[in-house]
C-alpha cells in the first residue's frame, strides 16, 4: 500500500491533487465527502483485519497439522 501511495504522489503534482479534491467536492459535496472518506477508512481497517484473522486462522491450521503428523510419525516408530 505504501509504495503504491509513493508512486501515486510520486506522479501527481501539487496542481492535480487540488483539481482531483475540487472534483471530488463538486461530485459529492462538502458535506458527504468527509463521511465518504470515514466509510473508506472504516473499510479499510476491517480488511485489514480480516486478512490477519485469515493470516491467525492459517498458521493455527499449519500448527494442528504439524503435531497432527508429529502424533502419526510418533505413533509409527
Amino acid at each position: 500500500m505504501n509504495i503504491f501511495l509513493a508512486f501515486v504522489f510520486g506522479m501527481l503534482g501539487g496542481q492535480e491533487l487540488l483539481l482531483i479534491l475540487g472534483i471530488l467536492l463538486l461530485l459529492f459535496g462538502s458535506t458527504r465527502l468527509p463521511q465518504l472518506a470515514k466509510g473508506l477508512g472504516s473499510s479499510i481497517k476491517e480488511f485489514k483485519k480480516g486478512v490477519k484473522d485469515g493470516e491467525d486462522e492459517d498458521a493455527a491450521e499449519l500448527e494442528a497439522a504439524r503435531r497432527r503428523e508429529q502424533l502419526r510419525a510418533g505413533r509409527v516408530e
